[in-house]
């Protein structure tokens, strides 16, 4: 199969976000290497060999795109942002906000010109994968989206006196970071985005909301425009994945013009386990050539959803999208953050396969 025939078929009709639960093996090698105890080239080696055994494990449950389940890092997103030029990490007063969790204390902030670190680790990290991966099937890669370090107080006034000029560096930044990843045999590149959810949580009708908006629209459609064209770029809208909690609520429907109908992803996996996220009206402003991919299974909990039930909803979603441009996942991943989500590997599996079964009933020629 051509990377052009691969392509074509992105996302697939089942699909999953990208985080995996950790294994044991990974989360002793990273307390042994916090202790001092391994050095970075050990800790590597695990990671490597643990990963070989994910895509083993995702080929086998039924998937065709393969990552690394996040399994180099600790958080989704803090650990790109952080080996950005112009970010650092830094341990704050309180972590995020959770309801009554409160997550992990550790954050990122604006320290100088922001740009793309041709040395960024996650680099070697796809580079690693891809090889794993080889022609099983597709490598699939996931980043933060632009729009993770445009929440109110993220960006450096003294540095950064204007939006304007905040919004050009970040924008470039993740344009090359784009054609970094593509030059090293990037074909699925996925950019995980909270901020829409942040945005439908805390909707109102001030000017300042209009343009947070605006704002978020352009940041993701710069880098679309910018990208190779059979590079398959798509997006995760999430409302908050930590220990099998979530942190935002609000249907789409304050966003689904600039987010549907103003950015030309090849793909929006979205967040629909609950009603937290409202019903599929606001998809009627999808006018793209892409796929919608919906998250009706839910990765924060073990039990299996009726699969006649979720079939009813994917039926119910094509009054607003044709069923050829739907597919299914699970609404987020499984380890957002290295905690991960409360259930089992062994059932997180079982998730998988509920993903994979019921696409093929729905969708029997692929």
């Amino acid at each position: 199969m051509t990377t052009a025939q691969k392509t074509a078929t992105l996302p697939f009709r089942a699909d999953h976000v990208g985080s995996f639960l950790r294994t044991e093996p990974l989360k002793d090698a990273r307390l042994k290497f916090a202790a001092g105890e391994i050095d970075a080239a050990a800790l590597d080696q695990i990671e490597t060999e643990e990963i070989t055994k994910l895509v083993k494990d995702q080929k086998e449950n039924g998937l065709k795109g393969f990552t690394d389940g996040e399994f180099r890092r600790s958080w989704w997103h803090i650990d790109f942002i952080e080996n950005l030029n112009g970010f650092e990490g830094y341990v704050p007063e309180h972590g995020y906000d959770f309801g009554d969790v409160e997550v992990r204390k550790y954050a990122f902030r604006n320290v100088g010109k922001i740009s793309f670190n041709p040395n960024h680790p996650f680099l070697a990290a796809f580079k690693s994968l891809n090889e794993i991966v080889g022609d099983q099937g597709v490598a699939k890669f996931t980043i933060p989206s632009p729009n993770e370090v445009f929440y109110p107080g993220y960006r450096n006034e003294e540095i950064y006196p204007s939006v304007e000029a905040y919004q050009a560096d970040v924008q470039q930044a993740y344009i090359d970071a784009v054609q970094a990843f593509y030059d090293l045999g990037c074909r699925y590149l996925q950019l995980d985005d909270v901020h829409w959810g942040f945005l439908c949580n805390f909707a109102n009708d001030s000017e300042e909301y209009k343009a947070s908006k605006r704002v978020a629209a352009e940041n993701v459609q710069a880098i679309i425009e910018a990208k190779p064209a059979d590079l398959v770029l798509t997006t995760h809208v999430c409302r908050g994945n930590y220990k099998s909690h979530h942190s935002l609520e609000g249907a789409y429907d304050p966003i689904a013009e600039e987010l549907f109908g103003q950015t030309s992803f090849d793909g929006y996996f979205l967040e629909y386990d609950t009603d937290r996220s409202g019903g599929f009206e606001p998809l009627a402003f999808f006018k793209g050539h892409g796929r919608i991919v919906l998250g009706l299974v839910t990765s924060k909990t073990a039990e299996l959803e009726n699969k006649e039930e979720i079939k009813a909803r994917i039926k119910e979603a094509s009054k607003y999208v044709p069923l050829d441009q739907l597919a299914l996942s699970t609404q987020c991943g499984f380890a957002s953050t290295e905690e991960g989500n409360l259930l089992t590997e062994a059932e997180q599996w079982a998730k998988v396969r509920h993903v994979v079964e019921i696409a093929k009933e729905v969708w029997p020629e692929g």
